[in-house]
């Protein structure tokens, strides 16, 4: 389970997308090389030259699917997804993207009660039913104001309750990043999907997903770092969290934050970080970092919830056009 942060929210309704899983860097963090100081990243060097030989023993391999699936997202994907957003309203899209999340609830029930998280199952139960229900099979968000907290669950979680190694990270073709645990969980997570028995259900989720992933897309791109070490390292932490259900190790965090930092930075471009991202990259203070990026995600929440207003107004100034019609 994963709930509160509102930035991670937004990286669980996208990461089904092909090739959306590279928004998962958005939880990253960035430096430039003026700010790499020796005496502060000669640790973290190392430590990121032994968590990469542990966790990434096929970057060579890896590196070459990532420039694929990059190369299929710049051809293919993001022109469709910007073709999506220009022809459809934000409230159709906003729907669309709910009915989805909603349909994942059956996978979330399900690893609830593989996880023996019984208590969690019943509250998600409710979840969907009101959703499916009340909320026209999930259109509207409406478990959420009856107090329905958003869980997230999948077998690749209830594999690590089990004991079950994450294994080594793979980038596998038009799926994107994953660990050998998750990607042979995915088999079990698309069988339970009622979404996946409807012919072309799949095509137009990730069509969605990758429209809500633009945003943070670009932001990667305005970094001009190394994306591959920031797509591994934040999605192995993200995933990590996932399975802890959001309690981490603060200092480890820091240790591994530190290290993804002195890897990336080695790509950086001076000058290219805007002066807002820059003014927070501080390797003496990972949660000066780390407040610059909720801070972000806040911003996400709060432009969410200015199109959920917009949406219901819209809705409103339907019907009553609907009912003046009718007299």
């Amino acid at each position: 389970m994963f709930k509160g942060n509102p930035l991670e929210k937004n990286k669980v309704k996208i990461s089904n997308a092909l090739l959306v899983s590279a928004v998962l860097l958005a939880s990253g963090c960035a430096s430039t090389e003026e700010n790499v100081k020796p005496a502060v990243v000669a640790a973290p060097v190392v430590k990121a030259a032994e968590e990469k030989v542990k966790h990434d023993p096929y970057e060579g391999f890896n590196r070459s699917m990532y420039d694929f699936n990059m190369s299929v997202d710049k051809t293919l994907l993001k022109p469709v997804a910007n073709g999506y957003k220009a022809v459809t309203p934000v409230f159709v899209q906003s729907r669309v993207s709910n009915f989805f999340t909603n349909l994942k609830g059956i996978n979330v029930v399900i690893n609830d009660l593989l996880q023996g998280k019984f208590k969690q199952s019943a509250s998600d139960v409710g979840r969907f039913t009101t959703n499916s229900t009340i909320g026209l099979l999930g259109l509207f968000d409406v478990a959420s104001d009856f107090g329905f907290e958003s869980n997230v669950e999948d077998f690749g979680q209830t594999l690590a309750v089990w004991g079950v190694d994450q294994g080594p990270y793979l980038v596998l073709p038009l799926f994107g990043p994953t660990t050998l645990r998750d990607g042979t969980a995915i088999v079990f997570d698309k069988a339970a999907n009622p979404g996946t028995y409807v012919p072309g259900s799949g095509i137009v989720e990730g069509i969605s997903d990758r429209a809500n992933a633009e945003g943070a897309l670009n932001f990667i791109d305005e970094a001009a770092l190394d994306p591959y070490v920031f797509m591994r390292e934040s999605f192995l932490q993200y995933r990590t969290s996932l399975v802890n259900d959001g309690k981490t190790d603060s200092s480890a965090y820091d240790e591994d934050l530190d290290a993804a930092l002195a890897s990336a930075s080695k790509s950086a471009k001076p000058g290219q970080l805007n002066n807002k991202i820059k003014s927070s990259m501080d390797l003496n203070g990972s949660n000066n970092t780390l407040k610059a990026f909720n801070e972000m995600s806040t911003s996400f929440e709060d432009a969410e919830a200015k199109f959920k207003s917009a949406s219901d107004k819209l809705d409103k100034i339907a019907n009553k056009q609907k009912r003046s019609k009718r007299k």
